[in-house]
């Protein structure tokens, strides 16, 4: 089917579309709980948050409802909102997980289009949930559904696009992600309601359970499993598009199943596990330090991209231009990685970003302009950031313990995604503390990088030994001949 081509092109646009509804879900917070004033109305002379109060009164001018005025998240209950957010992360988690298995197990269509349908049942079920617990579940399962469609359709589209093109077809993955983050300001101007918001962004991924006819399934995994007619029928018509011969595809497939049998049997695979990540002091520095800055963005993009929220003024506005900068930041980490490595390229990043929230620690609350400036271009370092840790994790540990490396670094990033919320909440009790802790985090990403080895244009570890030997200095001819005595 070629390295690239039509048919490439074509289902990489049709499963980007999945991204959409990925930052809508993601990034729903921002106006399902956005800041807004309160005081107590019965009594009416009594504080908000004392023992008197019985009633609470919103200004409804900017949003008529929100999860906060539906269940009185205010005061003690304060912390409810952000508490969702995370149980809806907490679900994106596990959904990579799960769904990580399962597609090694089922296939990567088929549980791509089933979790396409929770997603949609549970998104527009979460919009009219009448109890705030029940609203939490619902959206612990849309988490876990979304998790699902991020997990499943990188695997796809990696498997499907050659390896010439698969760095830079990473890093595009990415900007479907922030076009809907972009677009969710939309969603938020003109829904005004946060159950129409909830339901404006759940309804699109109907027209996604057309992926089981518009999506193929993964030839590799076809011919893995020992599928090889199916796999050869998805070859033809890629190769077909792709203006390729069609001649003895089946056969072709059924010499190399023959030959990859012959080779498993003729050597003795190496297989690692968990456990390999950490064994020796080496490894385990490599994987506390790339897991680390992959907590760093997780925390970083996530929280950064709420606290934009409430920061105050047009909300909206403050929304559209932080996503907005997310484009041009994802496309200048193609060029620094190209250019730069992923080592220079990551610590420029995170070092940028961490110094643009610290200022933010100096700045007047009432400086609105002077904090979104700073938080944009923090948004747009950490763009650069989080395209290339994906890359560099997969360029640093070894093939028999890729998968379980990178999903490990994944689910790191996913528990900084949970610690956002709170973060961003600590700005009730002081201004500063969000952009400190958003600050501060980064520049120890970046620190960390340092003692990680540059991974671009070197061959990828195959084996734990490979791993452990990757970025040490070696010996040259003329050094082993001299200290041989020779």
């Amino acid at each position: 089917m070629g390295a690239i081509g039509w048919w490439h092109i074509w289902v990489c646009g049709v499963v980007f579309l999945l991204k959409f509804p990925v930052a809508w879900h993601q990034m729903a917070i921002i106006f399902l709980a956005p800041p807004i004033d309160s005081k107590c109305a019965v009594p009416a002379n009594a504080s908000i948050c004392s023992a008197e109060c019985k009633q609470y009164s919103y200004d409804r001018r900017i949003f008529t409802e929100t999860i906060t005025t539906e269940w009185d998240l205010v005061c003690d209950s304060q912390y409810l909102a952000h508490l969702s957010q995370t149980i809806f992360m907490l679900g994106i988690l596990l959904g990579n997980v799960l769904f990580g298995s399962w597609s090694d197990k089922f296939g990567r269509r088929n549980p791509l289009v089933v979790a396409v349908i929770i997603q949609l049942i549970t998104g527009v079920g979460s919009a009219f949930a009448p109890w705030f617990w029940l609203f939490c579940i619902l959206k612990f399962i849309t988490g876990f559904a979304t998790g699902g469609t991020m997990v499943t359709s990188f695997v796809l589209v990696m498997e499907l696009i050659g390896a010439k093109w698969r760095e830079l077809v990473s890093v595009l993955y990415q900007i479907p992600f922030n076009v809907g983050h972009l677009t969710l300001a939309a969603f938020g101007y003109y829904l005004r309601d946060w159950r129409w918001f909830q339901f404006g962004i759940s309804i699109p991924s109907v027209v996604l359970i057309s992926y089981y006819w518009l999506v193929p399934e993964s030839p590799r995994w076809l011919f893995t499993t020992g599928q090889i007619e199916e796999s050869a029928q998805v070859l033809r018509k890629a190769a077909k598009q792709n203006g390729l011969p069609t001649e003895n595809i089946e056969v072709e497939l059924e010499k190399a199943a023959a030959l990859k049998q012959k080779e498993n049997i003729d050597k003795v695979v190496e297989k690692g596990n968990a456990l390999d990540l950490v064994r020796t002091s080496n490894m385990c520095s490599k994987t506390v330090f790339i897991c680390f800055n992959w907590l760093v963005c997780g925390l970083y993009f996530f929280g950064v991209a709420q606290y934009i929220g409430h920061i105050g003024g047009n909300i909206f506005w403050n929304v559209a231009i932080g996503a907005g900068l997310e484009i041009p930041g994802t496309l200048i980490c193609i060029v620094m990685m190209k250019y730069w490595g992923r080592k220079k390229s990551l610590i420029i990043s995170n070092t940028l970003s961490g110094i643009a929230m610290l200022g933010i620690a100096f700045v007047s609350a009432d400086d609105e302009s002077t904090m979104i400036t700073l938080s944009s271009i923090g948004i747009v370092a950490m763009s650069i950031s989080f395209p290339n840790v994906y890359v560099f994790a997969g360029e640093l540990f070894p093939t028999v313990i890729r998968n379980v490396g990178v999903g490990i670094a994944s689910m790191i990033a996913r528990i900084g995604s949970m610690l956002a919320p709170f973060v961003v909440g600590l700005g009730a009790a002081n201004h500063a503390l969000p952009p400190i802790i958003f600050g501060v985090v980064p520049l120890l990403g970046a620190i960390m990088v340092l003692w990680l080895p540059e991974t671009m244009g070197q061959p990828l570890p195959e084996t734990i030994e490979d791993a452990e030997n990757f970025g040490k200095k070696t010996k040259g001819v003329k050094d082993r001949v001299l200290a041989s005595g020779v």
